[in-house]
Formats: structure tokens, sequence, C-alpha cells
């Protein structure tokens, strides 16, 4: 019963991201949107002023853009999602590492379990703060715990010690990884939105060869222009959602080997001087 609320705090807090996650997804579109519809779409960018009817004047980018069809105010939103989730996971990864060098960190914990500095490592533990310090801080405190007690073999007490470092783990862990997924998906969505971009934009494109007598030279522009930019955009995004993607679970990795070079030290520590 005294492990019970733990669980709960992580169900809480899981809660509270799905909400953030979904509130983020809603706002980035309706940004994307509202950046397509008024800043690409404004009338200074346009022949004539006109937006629909008007060709973006020359050299003019965001006109350009604009003339990329409906999708891309999509893909914009989805590009926003990748920057927003992504400056999200940096600060929840770089509060999890804590305030100074991981490795450094490790290092010092196995030099103090070596010499015996239990209290001293738990200290550390307090200046590190973050998950891994906490899942250590977790460890050395049953180390600690079953050094007196008198009922168990060094064999149990080891495997007490590693068993409190795993749910230790299981508990900090997993809140490094939320959102990520979101990151990953859109790693092929941002390609496939863009495909279907680029298939929109072709259809007009066959469509303007497809009338009667010369070819609407105009909507036949038209139309390879919106392809190509829904192509150019959904790259873009696939690319940076890919990278950042990379970019944090190898952030994670090393924050688990981390912890598990830690965690191996304090039961090796303890079976080794317990013989």
């Amino acid at each position: 019963m005294a492990t019970a609320p733990k669980p709960t705090t992580a169900k809480k807090e899981s809660s509270g991201s799905s909400i953030f996650a979904s509130l983020t997804i809603v706002i980035c579109i309706v940004i994307g949107i509202l950046i397509w519809k008024f800043v690409m779409g404004h009338p200074s960018n346009f022949d004539g002023g006109d937006p629909e009817l008007g060709h973006p004047l020359p050299g003019n980018f965001f006109g350009m853009i604009y003339k990329g069809g409906v999708i891309v105010p999509m893909l914009f939103g989805m590009f926003l999602m990748v920057i927003v989730f992504s400056i999200e996971r940096f600060i929840v990864i770089s509060k999890a590492a804590g305030s100074g060098s991981v490795e450094h960190f490790v290092r010092k914990i196995q030099s103090l379990l070596s010499a015996g500095s239990i209290d001293t490592a738990i200290a550390e533990c307090d200046k590190q703060k973050g998950s891994v310090a906490n899942v250590i801080k977790s460890g050395l405190k049953k180390y600690k715990e079953v050094e007196t007690d008198q009922t168990m073999d060094i064999e149990q007490a080891s495997l007490a010690i590693q068993k409190d470092i795993e749910e230790a783990t299981s508990l900090e862990m997993p809140m490094l990884e939320q959102n990520l997924t979101i990151i990953a998906t859109l790693v092929s969505t941002g390609t496939l939105v863009g495909l279907l971009g680029t298939v929109t934009g072709m259809i007009k494109s066959f469509a303007a060869l497809a009338t009667a007598g010369a070819p609407d030279q105009a909507a036949l522009a038209n139309g390879i222009s919106e392809a190509l930019i829904n192509t150019a955009t959904g790259i873009s995004v696939s690319t940076v959602a890919i990278i950042m993607y990379n970019i944090f679970t190898s952030k994670i990795d090393k924050l688990t080997y981390s912890i598990d070079e830690a965690g191996f030290s304090i039961v090796q520590t303890y079976a080794s001087t317990h013989k």
C-alpha cells in the first residue's frame, strides 16, 4: 500500500501531458491556417491585390506558398508541432539529466561507493537533482536499508537493491518518452501529407492540359507550383522531425545507460563489501 501513490502521481502527470499534447496539436494547426491565410495570402503579395485570382508578384515567396493550396496550412501546423514538441522534450530531458554533467556525476558516485561514503553519495544526488539522480538516490537509500536488515543474505539484499532501482527507473524514465511518439508520427505523416498536396497539384495540372484547344498555361503552372510547394514543405517537416527524434532518443539512451551503470555499481559494491 505504501507504493500506491506513485502510480497515481504518474497517471496524473501522464493525463496532464496528454491534455498539453492535444491542445498543442489543435493550436498549431489553427496557427498554421492563420499564417497561410493572413500572412502568405496577404493581398500585397499578389497582382491586383487578389489572392484568389491574382498571380504572385515576381519573386514573392509568400505568394507562391499561398498558391500551394489548402494542404499547405496543415503542413505549417505540423512543422509548428515539431518545433513545440522538440522544445518541450528538450526542457524535460535537460531537467532529467540534472544540474551538471551526467557522466561526471556517475563517475563521482562510483568513486564514493568505492570509498564506502554512502551518505556523501546521497548528498551528491541531492545536488545533482533530476530523474537520474532520483533513481540512484533510491538505490543508495535501499543500500543503507538492507545493510541494517539482518534477515537478508547478500544475494537477497543485492536483489532488493536492484529491484528498487528498476522500480524507480520505471517511474522516472517513461516521462522522458512522452510526446516522442508524436514527433515520430510526424516523420511519416509529413511526407504523406506533402505527397497528398503533390497529387492534388498534379491533378490540377492535368486538368489544365485536358481543356479543349490550347492548354490553360496559368492553371498548368499553378498546378505544378502547388505540387512542388507541397512536396518541399512535406519533406522539410519530415526531415526536421526525424533529426529531432534521433537527437532525443539518443539523449534518453545515454541517461538510461548512466542509470544502468550506476545501478550496477551500487549492487556490485554491496556484494563485494558484504562477503
